[in-house]
C-alpha cells in the first residue's frame, strides 16, 4: 500500500438503540482526522457503519414486535440523518446485513479453514449478551460481566472454534516489533498483559441464535457476531468479491478508532484472524476513553446516555464537534455536562473565535470600504505567532492530540486580540487617516491570522470555517497544505457578509427550557423512581387527570420545540400550558383537539412562559405522540 493512502475506520455501531454521544464522539474524531489528512494531501478512505446481527439485536427486535432487519433499517436511518447533520464525510457505510458483507465473511472463513484453524466442538461458559462475549468465571464481578456489569448466563452448545491459542506467540512478537500498533501506551500494555496470560480457542459460531450470517456449509450455525463484525473493515473494500480494486488500494487500514471497551476484540481476535488468513494487519488501533455521566460510563443499559438533538438544535453541530474534541484528552475519559458545554461555548466560541473575528472584520469593513487591505504585510510579530501555531497544530494533529491542536489555535486568536489592542488601529486612523499604510498592514496581519485559524479549525468545525472564510472574502474550497502558509489572503478583495459566528448563549434561558426530563413532551421535571418501586392507589389518586380541549396554540418565540397552549379544562377560564411538542405537531393543527392534562402540578416557567399543568403523551424514540379522547367527552371530565 502506497503511503499516500490513509484508510481510517470507526467501529460499526450496534443498532439495538439510537445513536448517542459515544457514537458521535468516535465518528467526529474519525471525520476530523479524515478531513485533516485530505488537507495534507493523503488519499483518504473513511469507513463507518452498523453491526446488525447477534443476540442483543434479536432480543430487542422481539421486545418491540419487529423483525430484526426492520428494527435495523429504522435505527440506521437515524444514523444517516445524524451523520448528515454533523457533516460527517465518510466514503462508505457498511451494514453487516448487506450481501457484499456476507460474501466477504464467507471468504474469510474459507481462508481460516484452509489454514486448519477451524474445528467443531462444544462450548460451555458464562455468556454476556450485552457484550456478545464469553467470560471465565474468574473474571466475573458479582456474577456479572466485568466490562459493563451486564448479567451473564451459562451457555452450552455445539460450536465451531478458531485456534486462537496457536497465535499467542505470533501476536506477542507482532506487538514487540510494532510498539505503535496499539495506542495509547497504556492500552498497548493492557493488551500485551492479556495475551501473556494465555489464550484459549475461540467459539466462532452459535446454534442457539438464528439472526446472523449462516455458517458456510452448515446452516444450523450462524457466524459469531465478532467474527462477523470485525470482517467489515475488509468486506467494505470488496474483499470476497470479484472487484478487489479498493482492497488492494487501501488495505491494510492505517487506523482503527475504537472505544477502549472493545480493544481486546480489535487487538487480539482481529489480528489473529488476519494472521491465520495470511492477510496484512492494520497498522494502528487507537483505543479512546469513555464519556462519563455522573462518573459512570454512558451506557444504554444504564440509561445515562446523552442524546445530542437538543444541543445541536440550539447551538449547531460545530459547537458540539468542538466541545467533544476540546474537552477530552484523547485516550482518556472525560465527563459530559451541559454546564461544561455552555462554558466552552461562551468562553471559546462566542467570546474567543466569535469576538476576535467580528472585531477585526468590522474595522476592515469600516476602514477599507468593505475590502481587504490594499497590500500584504510580510513581517510582523503576529506572523511569527501564527507560523508557530501552525507548526504546533500539525505536530499535534499528526499525533491525534486534538485538544492541544485546538489550544494552539485559540492561543493565536488571543494573540490577535492582544495585537489589536497594542497597535490600536483606530488610533492610527485618527492620527494618520484611513489611507495610512500602517493601519492596512496591521489589519492585514489580523485578517491573515484569522484565515489561518479558519483553515486549522476546519477539520473540527467545517461549517464555521467555511463561514469565516466567506466573511474574509474567500470562496469556500477544499483546503490544501498550502493554505497553512502565511500570505494566502488576497489584497483589495471584497469581504463577505457580516454575521455573528456564535451568538452568546443565555445560560439561564437554556436551563429554563432544557434542564428538564427530555422524555416528557412538555419538559416537566419528575422525581426519580427506583427500579421496582410501585405506587400505592393513594399516591396515584393525588394526581388530577382531566380532559382538556385546546383552544389556542402557538410557538414560543426563539424555541423550535416549545408550544404555548390555552386549554379549556371546564374551569370557566382557559389554562395555559407549555409543551415541548413543536417538532412533532404544527400548532394550528392542535386547535380543537381533546387531550389529557395533569391539572394539579406546580407551575413552571419555560423560556419565560408560565406552564400550569402537563399534557400526556407517549414517547417513541424521543418523539411525543399525544394521548387523545373521543370528541364527545366534555372538557373537565376526570380521567381515572
Amino acid at each position: 500500500m502506497a503511503r499516500d493512502t490513509f484508510y481510517i475506520t470507526t467501529p460499526i455501531y450496534y443498532v439495538n438503540d439510537l445513536p448517542h454521544i459515544g457514537h458521535i464522539y468516535t465518528t467526529v474524531v474519525a471525520d476530523t482526522v479524515a478531513r485533516y489528512k485530505r488537507m495534507r494531501g493523503f488519499d483518504v478512505r473513511f469507513l463507518t457503519g452498523t453491526d446488525e446481527h447477534g443476540q442483543k439485536m434479536d432480543r430487542t427486535a422481539k421486545q418491540q414486535g419487529l423483525p430484526p432487519k426492520a428494527l435495523a433499517d429504522r435505527v440506521v436511518s437515524r444514523y444517516h440523518e445524524l451523520w448528515r447533520t454533523l457533516s460527517i464525510t465518510n466514503d462508505d457505510f457498511i451494514r453487516t446485513t448487506e450481501p457484499r458483507h456476507h460474501a466477504g465473511v464467507h471468504a474469510l472463513i474459507a481462508l481460516l479453514k484452509a489454514k486448519g484453524d477451524i474445528y467443531k466442538g462444544s462450548y460451555e461458559g458464562w455468556y454476556c449478551a450485552g457484550c456478545e462475549a464469553f467470560f471465565p468465571e474468574s473474571q466475573l464481578v458479582d456474577g456479572k460481566c466485568p466490562d459493563q456489569g451486564h448479567p451473564v448466563e451459562m451457555l452450552k452448545e455445539e460450536s465451531y472454534f478458531f485456534r486462537l491459542s496457536a497465535y499467542q506467540e505470533p501476536l506477542l512478537r507482532f506487538y514487540r516489533e510494532n510498539p505503535e500498533c496499539i495506542r495509547p501506551a497504556s492500552r498497548y500494555n493492557e493488551v500485551v498483559r492479556f495475551v501473556e496470560m494465555g489464550l484459549k480457542d475461540l467459539s466462532i459460531s452459535r446454534v442457539s441464535l438464528k439472526w446472523g450470517i449462516p455458517w458456510p456449509g452448515d446452516p444450523e450455525h450462524v457466524v459469531y457476531v465478532w467474527l462477523d463484525a470485525l470482517a467489515n473493515y475488509i468486506t467494505a473494500l470488496g474483499f470476497g468479491s470479484a472487484d478487489q480494486t479498493l482492497y488492494r488500494r487501501y488495505w491494510p487500514a492505517t487506523l482503527h478508532f475504537v472505544g477502549k471497551d472493545i480493544l481486546r476484540f480489535h487487538c487480539v481476535y482481529w489480528p489473529a484472524f488476519l494472521m491465520s488468513a495470511d492477510l496484512p494487519l492494520p497498522e494502528q488501533v487507537f483505543g479512546h476513553g469513555w464519556w462519563l455521566r455522573d462518573e459512570r460510563k454512558m451506557s444504554k443499559s444504564l440509561g445515562n446516555v446523552v442524546r445530542p438533538d437538543y444541543l445541536i438544535e440550539r447551538f449547531g453541530p460545530d459547537a458540539l464537534r468542538y466541545f467533544l474534541l476540546r474537552e477530552m484528552t484523547f485516550g482518556q475519559d472525560a465527563s459530559f455536562s451541559d454546564e461544561g458545554f455552555l462554558g466552552r461555548y461562551n468562553a471559546d466560541l462566542a467570546n474567543g473565535l466569535g469576538n476576535a473575528s467580528s472585531r477585526v472584520l468590522a474595522m476592515a469593513r469600516r476602514y477599507f470600504d468593505g475590502k481587504t487591505p490594499p497590500e500584504p504585510c510580510e513581517e510582523s510579530p503576529l506572523r511569527d505567532v501564527a507560523e508557530g501555531a501552525v507548526r504546533r497544530y500539525i505536530e499535534a494533529m499528526d499525533d491525534y492530540e486534538f485538544q492541544r491542536a485546538l489550544e494552539g489555535i485559540w492561543e493565536l486568536l488571543t494573540a490577535v486580540d492582544g495585537y489589536v489592542n497594542e497597535k490600536a488601529p483606530w488610533a492610527i486612523v485618527k492620527a494618520e487617516g484611513v489611507t495610512s499604510l500602517r493601519v492596512g498592514r496591521v489589519l492585514y496581519n489580523c485578517l491573515e491570522a484569522l484565515r489561518l485559524a479558519a483553515v486549522m479549525v476546519g477539520p473540527v468545525m467545517p461549517g464555521t470555517a467555511a463561514r469565516l472564510l466567506a466573511q474574509l472574502g474567500i470562496t469556500p474550497a477544499v483546503a490544501t497544505e498550502n493554505a497553512l502558509r502565511w500570505g494566502g489572503l488576497a489584497v483589495n478583495r471584497m469581504l463577505g457578509e457580516e454575521g455573528a459566528l456564535f451568538p452568546r448563549a443565555d445560560v439561564e434561558a437554556f436551563f429554563a427550557e432544557v434542564n428538564v426530563d427530555e422524555s416528557k413532551p412538555d419538559g416537566a421535571t419528575a422525581p426519580a423512581t427506583a427500579e421496582g418501586d410501585l405506587l400505592g392507589i393513594e399516591e396515584f389518586a393525588r394526581m388530577k387527570l382531566v380532559v382538556g380541549q385546546v383552544m389556542v396554540a402557538e410557538r414560543v418565540p426563539k424555541s423550535k420545540k416549545l408550544v404555548r397552549l390555552e386549554v379549556d379544562l371546564g374551569e370557566g377560564s382557559l389554562r395555559q400550558l407549555v409543551a415541548g411538542i413543536g417538532a412533532q405537531y404544527e400548532p394550528e393543527r392542535l386547535i380543537g383537539r381533546r387531550i389529557v392534562v395533569v391539572a394539579n402540578l406546580k407551575p413552571a416557567v419555560l423560556m419565560g412562559v408560565e406552564s400550569r399543568g402537563m399534557l400526556l403523551a407517549a414517547s417513541v424514540e424521543g418523539a411525543p405522540y399525544l394521548l387523545s379522547v373521543d370528541a364527545d367527552v366534555p372538557p373537565g371530565t376526570g380521567v381515572k
